[in-house]
């Protein structure tokens, strides 16, 4: 039988790669787990460098896909920066990651992947990681002259400066970040689990008089409790005439006349095989099928073409 082959790429397995991997690295890694699936490595900061560049050629990890930063702010070396490689050839991924401070340089990896520069100006951009080496290591996501780095857990969610357009000026303006009411901080909690916090209004509840709960439980025993009693279906039943807006008992509000007026009461329509047949249609054709007969067309005569 001929084996059907999926269209989708298999994945490859990650059985002995943490092992052979380590062993390649020696000295420069630190740490190495599997979690989630994944291959994590801990190389030294200094030689980020070298191992990289031994992934890359002995081991066919030929893309960088992606460089992320990471913020532990209570860590000495707050800064985690990841970077995730991608083996095209056997289709698996690793991750390498180095730790820094705020002012300790890490260096570029520009010399081995054109594409890192792009991603080690973002890291900076957001998280202020230093990396030596990189000669275009400006900003690529925030303002010019943004003050701080937005993803610091430090950093204020206000912000420093805000933009508007001004309608004076005709141009786009900018100014100290001034809030129309008082900074809030909101706290989302999972609707599933309910708030461990007071919720507006819930004030007022210490504000009411206690409430002795209810000891019986009111319960509708029988009909006369619910007015659906013997009296009240009996005046349900009562027929009453149908009425016209001018005889109405009391015009103008949906009242019918009462069962004692001269109208007569409304009825069934008779059954229709009680009713008398309908009478022949006077005229030329007696009913519908004639007349939707196509009516015949005379001869035309033969002529000459107009020759004559």
């Amino acid at each position: 039988m001929t084996a059907v082959l999926h269209s989708a790429p298999r994945f490859a397995s990650n059985e002995g790669v943490k092992d052979k991997l380590a062993a390649a690295l020696g000295d420069m890694l630190l740490a190495s787990k599997e979690e989630h699936g994944e291959i994590v490595l801990g190389v030294e900061r200094e030689r980020i460098e070298d191992a990289l560049r031994l992934l890359r050629d002995e081991h066919d990890y030929q893309q960088l896909v992606e460089i992320a930063g990471v913020d532990y702010p209570t860590r000495e070396e707050r800064f985690e920066v990841v970077y995730m490689l991608l083996s095209l050839t056997r289709n698996h991924r690793v991750m390498v990651k180095v730790r820094a401070a705020e002012h300790t340089p890490v260096p570029t990896v520009t010399t081995l992947w054109p594409n890192a520069g792009w991603l080690e100006r973002e890291v900076f951009d957001l998280y202020g990681v230093i990396f030596d080496g990189n000669t275009d290591l400006r900003r690529i996501l925030t303002d010019y002259g943004f003050e701080g780095h937005p993803f610091r857990k430090d950093f204020p969610l206000t912000g420093y400066q805000e933009l508007r357009y001004s309608e004076e000026e005709k141009r786009v303006v900018y100014e100290p970040v001034e809030l129309a009411q008082d900074f809030r901080t909101f706290e989302f909690m999972s609707p599933w689990e309910g708030a461990n916090y007071v919720l507006p209004g819930d004030e007022k509840v210490a504000q009411a008089p206690d409430v002795p709960p209810v000891a019986v439980a009111k319960t509708t025993e029988s009909p006369a409790q619910t007015g659906a009693d013997a009296k009240t279906d009996a005046k349900a039943a009562e027929k009453v005439s149908r009425g016209s807006a001018g005889k109405t008992a009391n015009p103008g509000s949906g009242e019918p006349v009462p069962a004692n007026s001269s109208a007569p009461a409304p009825g069934a329509p008779d059954p229709t095989e009680n009713r008398p047949a309908r009478a022949p249609r006077k005229g030329k054709s007696p009913g519908t099928a004639a007349a939707t007969q196509p009516k015949p067309r005379k001869p035309r005569r033969k002529t000459d073409g107009g020759a004559s």
